[in-house]
């Protein structure tokens, strides 16, 4: 593919982002205002909203893909390049529990799968498995 199509990435939209956010916020107040166990566990969920706000500001792009290759997003805030070449297989796993569908798009390297959910990529898995399926070689 040449042109305009030879690069393609998701990111985190910003209204899961700004959900996370509102999150952190509440979680702060309602530890400023409760009892001791209140503060404790209010105090670690916003923790824990906050370090994935931090993640999604400082790696915003889940996944990237061109013609040489997949770039993922790796550790906390990292980014790691594979080529078409590491990429074993691409799919989109679903599951059905409690009548919720949930889908992940997995890329298998055969050491390492990656899964990403419709949060991480903002749009439908299955769009983007036909994009990367496409980009591959």
């Amino acid at each position: 593919m040449a042109g305009v199509d030879a690069r393609h990435e998701w990111r985190v939209p910003r209204r899961i982002l700004a959900a996370k956010t509102v999150a952190a916020a509440v979680c702060v107040v309602v530890a400023l205002v409760g009892d001791r166990y209140q503060i404790f566990l209010a105090g670690v969920a916003a923790a824990g909203f906050a370090a994935l706000v931090l993640r999604d500001l400082l790696a915003p792009v889940r996944l990237a893909v061109d013609e040489g290759g997949i770039t993922v997003v790796s550790g906390f805030a990292g980014h790691q390049r594979l080529s078409w070449n590491d990429v074993d297989r691409i799919r989109v796993d679903t599951r059905h529990r409690y009548g919720v569908t949930a889908r992940l798009l997995e890329i298998d390297t055969g050491e390492q799968v990656h899964l990403f959910s419709r949060h991480d990529l903002g749009t439908s898995v299955i769009e983007v498995a036909e994009i990367v399926m496409r980009m591959r070689p």
